[in-house]
C-alpha cells in the first residue's frame, strides 16, 4: 500500500505540471483573442494577461499551500520561480538567441524587479509577510501598470502565442479557453501541492526544498514555454521581458494577494541561500541589462552554469544549509 501511495503522489504531481502548463496556454491564448476581437489594445493585454496569465500557477500554488499549512512551499515556489526565470528561462532563451536590452521600458522593469527582490529580503528577515505588506505589495503592482500603461509600454510580449495566421478566436471560443484554462490551473495547483508535500513528507525532504525545485519548476512552465517560443522565433524581447514581468508580478501580486488573505510565515532557511541568491541574480541582470546591448549566449550559458550549480546544492541535503545557517548566524524558525 506504502509503494502505491508514493506511486499515486508522483501521478499528482506529473498531473499537476501537465495541468498547469496547458491551463496556461488556455488561458493566455484565449484571453490574447479576446482582447482582438473586442479592440482592446494590445499595451493593456501585454501588461496583464503575460504578468496575471503566466503567474497564475504561482497564485494558486500559493494560496492552496499557505491555506494547507505549508508556507514553506508557497515562499520557496516564488522564490524558486523567479530564480529559475532568471538563471533557467532568460538563460536559455539567450542560447537559443541573444536578447536585445534596448526595448522601451526594460530599464524601468529590471529595477522595478530588483527592488521587488529586496522588498522580498527585507520582509522574509521579518519573520512573516502580514496582511498590510500585502495590501502594500498589491498597492505596488498597481501603481507599477499604471506607470508602465502611462509611459507607453510596448505590449508586444506575447506575439509569439498567435501562431495561426488569420482571424482571433471567436469570442465564445474564447471564453471557453479563458475557462478551461482557469479550471486547469485550478487543478494542478491542488495536485502539485498535494503530490508535492506527500512526497516531502514520505522522503524526509524539506517542503522549502520541494518548493523551491519541484514546484517552482512546475509553475514556471507557462514562462518558460513563452520565453522559448519567442526566442526560437526572434522576439527578444519578448522572452526577456516576459521573465521581468513575471519577476515583478510573483513577488507583489502572487505573494502579496497571499498575504493580504493569509498572512505567510517566513522560514529563516530562506536568508541562508536562496532569497540572497535571488537578490544577486536580480543585480546580475540588472547590470547586463544597463551596461550591454545584449544578453548573449555567454551569459546565457553562465546563468544555466549557477543554476544548475544551485539544484545541485539543494539536491545535497540539510546537512550544508544547517552548517551554514550556523555560519550566518541564522537560526530556523521556531517550528519550521
Amino acid at each position: 500500500m506504502g509503494f502505491i501511495h508514493s506511486y499515486l503522489n508522483w501521478i499528482y504531481v506529473a498531473g499537476g505540471f501537465v495541468a498547469l502548463f496547458f491551463g496556461g496556454e488556455g488561458l493566455i491564448r484565449g484571453a490574447i483573442a479576446l482582447a482582438e476581437r473586442l479592440h482592446l489594445p494590445k499595451l493593456l493585454i501585454g501588461l496583464t494577461i503575460v504578468g496575471f496569465g503566466t503567474s497564475m500557477p504561482e497564485l494558486l500554488v500559493s494560496l492552496k499551500a499557505v491555506r494547507d499549512h505549508a508556507p514553506d512551499v508557497a515562499v520557496g515556489n516564488v522564490v524558486g520561480s523567479n530564480i529559475a526565470n532568471i538563471l533557467l528561462i532568460a538563460g536559455l532563451g539567450a542560447l537559443i538567441r541573444p536578447m536585445s536590452t534596448q526595448s522601451p521600458g526594460l530599464k524601468r522593469d529590471v529595477l522595478v524587479m530588483l527592488a521587488a527582490s529586496i522588498a522580498l529580503a527585507v520582509l522574509a528577515w521579518r519573520g512573516v509577510i502580514d496582511s498590510a505588506a500585502g495590501m502594500a505589495m498589491v498597492g505596488a503592482i498597481g501603481i507599477y501598470l499604471i506607470i508602465a500603461l502611462i509611459t507607453g509600454r510596448k505590449a508586444a510580449r506575447l506575439n509569439e502565442t498567435d501562431a495561426a495566421p488569420g482571424r482571433p478566436l471567436s469570442i465564445p471560443l474564447s471564453l471557453v479557453f479563458i475557462s478551461v484554462g482557469m479550471g486547469l490551473l485550478v487543478a494542478g495547483a491542488n495536485f502539485l501541492v498535494e503530490g508535492a508535500t506527500a512526497i516531502a513528507s514520505s522522503m524526509g525532504v524539506s517542503q522549502a526544498i520541494i518548493g523551491l525545485t519541484l514546484v517552482a519548476v512546475g509553475t514556471s512552465l507557462p514562462e518558460l514555454t513563452v520565453s522559448v517560443i519567442g526566442a526560437v522565433k526572434g522576439q527578444n524581447e519578448v522572452s526577456l521581458g516576459n521573465v521581468l514581468g513575471s519577476n515583478i508580478f510573483n513577488i507583489f501580486a502572487v505573494l502579496g494577494v497571499t498575504a493580504w488573505l493569509l498572512p505567510i510565515a517566513v522560514s529563516q532557511r530562506f536568508l541562508a541561500v536562496d532569497i540572497p541568491l535571488l537578490v544577486a541574480v536580480s543585480l546580475a541582470i540588472c547590470v547586463v541589462i544597463f551596461c550591454s546591448r545584449r544578453v548573449g549566449r555567454l551569459t546565457g550559458l553562465m546563468f544555466l552554469f549557477i543554476y544548475a550549480a544551485y539544484m545541485y546544492w539543494l539536491s545535497m541535503g540539510a546537512e550544508q544549509l544547517t552548517a551554514l545557517q550556523h555560519l550566518l548566524r541564522v537560526h530556523p524558525a521556531t517550528g519550521a
